[in-house]
């Protein structure tokens, strides 16, 4: 497993898949993409020893890529990062009360097993490589540093009805064990996890209890959250979109960020059709503010200053009528300072005909 730095934010290899907001897509007979939305309830935990100025104990709760609770050893206590969460006491008063609860439970439980994994892999120090819990650190190489990760949840089409659940758990940024809920038994990658499967499959009223949990609590719970933040979770917030290049000659890159959901496209196009060739696209990233942003690049150094008018660049969102346009006009581009046009092409609709 290997989390990528703060600038991506999102797990990424290994067991730790990308569970949030998964876009699946399905060819039709005219290659059009067809878009549905997968919901998501992700829960955090991160243990850890001999981490200078960070809570040994962390836990984040998100919905749809966005935390809505958080907890730490420092405070002790469940709290709401999203105004809408505070809807939950209306209906379950106790709901903060009873997650502090847990997750205090849940911080001693790590403890131990940090002390138990130390000696399954005979460690007494040494140097470690790892990756932590939602880019709240960056990659460290430290004497004697050991992380303990959880990673639970369950995703929801709200379409179809479908569920699809996981737990899996990560020591010193690699794969451990994780829970087939399929098969209901426990997937040990490593020799030193063996111990720990053979007990965890044995207990069967464990496996029954987190089973039910995974296909129903998770599930009832998720859609619980989808419905108070459905005002937030549910907008659709167009970009800010710039032509940016460093030189005459490099590459032009358009630049779109501010945007949410991040269920979208950016693209260059020649004469209305998009282009595959001399362009590199780049991933959806999230900015600090829960929007996203993401670029292009044309290369135009083949391009005849005559033709520059017959090339523009599309911002698409799933679910929103019109595309933003931005042309491709030397006067547009943005070098040390500079403007960008930014306009929406009201005869080019949007038939969510995109995604990479």
């Amino acid at each position: 497993m290997a989390w990528r730095s703060s600038q991506c934010g999102r797990p990424n290899g290994g067991v730790f898949h990308n569970h949030i907001l998964i876009l699946k897509l399905e060819f039709s007979k005219q290659h059009e993409l067809f878009l549905t939305v997968t919901h998501s309830l992700k829960y955090f935990y991160a243990a850890s020893s001999q981490v200078s100025n960070f809570p040994e104990f962390v836990v984040v709760g998100m919905v749809d890529d966005v935390q809505i609770i958080h907890y730490d050893s420092n405070t002790r206590t469940a709290v709401p990062k999203q105004d809408w969460m505070k809807k939950v006491i209306d209906d379950d008063p106790e709901y903060f009360k009873r997650s502090t609860r847990i997750f205090t439970g849940q911080q001693q439980d790590s403890k131990n097993n940090i002390d138990v994994l130390k000696q399954r892999f005979n460690q007494t120090g040494g140097l470690f490589m790892f990756h932590v819990l939602l880019s709240v650190l960056q990659s460290l190489c430290l004497s004697g540093v050991h992380i303990y990760q959880v990673m639970y949840g369950c995703e929801w089409e709200d379409d179809t009805d479908d569920v699809y659940s996981y737990r899996q758990y990560a020591y010193d940024g690699e794969d451990f064990i994780s829970l087939d809920l399929k098969t209901e038994t426990w997937i040990a990658p490593k020799q030193q996890a063996f111990i720990t499967k053979q007990k965890w499959d044995n207990n069967k009223a464990r496996t029954v209890y987190l089973k039910n949990y995974h296909t129903r609590i998770c599930p009832k719970w998720l859609k619980k959250y989808v419905n108070y933040g459905r005002s937030s979770l549910m907008r659709k917030d167009l970009p800010s979109v710039s032509l940016l290049q460093k030189t005459s000659s490099s590459l032009v890159t358009c630049h779109a960020t501010g945007f949410y959901p991040d269920r979208a496209d950016l693209f260059w196009r020649k004469d209305g059709e998009e282009l595959y060739e001399d362009v590199d696209r780049g991933e959806i990233l999230p900015n600090h503010d829960g929007t996203f942003q993401m670029s292009v690049d044309l290369k135009i150094s083949s391009i005849a200053p005559k033709d520059w008018k017959k090339y523009d660049c599309v911002f698409q969102m799933c679910g929103v009528k019109d595309n933003v346009i931005t042309k491709l006009d030397k006067s547009m581009i943005r070098t040390n300072n500079g403007k960008t046009e930014i306009r929406r092409d009201e005869g080019d609709k949007n038939t969510c005909n995109f995604l990479q």
